[in-house]
């Protein structure tokens, strides 16, 4: 898979590290920090706010919890140094 074009270079991370720690047969990643200019965590340039739809065999049997504390383990690095907020949409296939 390749990110989607547009994505700035935090966005970029966010795919790759969520494709190489859990092997998604689906994944989209948006960049919305536009829609939350002069909102807190807010910044100059974007890339704060980030919605991840996710579709993903590690999910299976998982609650909606675990499938989120999934996705946030993987970007672990990205939610302490620069993301301010993220919206996750997670399933197993089918």
């Amino acid at each position: 898979m390749t990110p989607p074009p547009g994505l700035g270079p935090v966005g970029q991370r966010i795919f790759r590290r969520l494709e190489e720690e859990l092997r998604p047969a689906a994944l989209d990643v948006v960049d919305e920090s536009h829609h939350h200019a002069g909102h807190a965590g807010a910044r100059d340039g974007g890339e704060s706010h980030f919605r991840v739809r996710i579709v993903a065999e590690a999910f299976r049997g998982k609650s909606r919890v675990e499938q989120h504390r999934m996705v946030n383990a993987a970007l672990d690095h990205e939610l302490k140094a620069q993301v301010h907020a993220l919206a996750i949409q997670a399933s197993a296939p089918g």
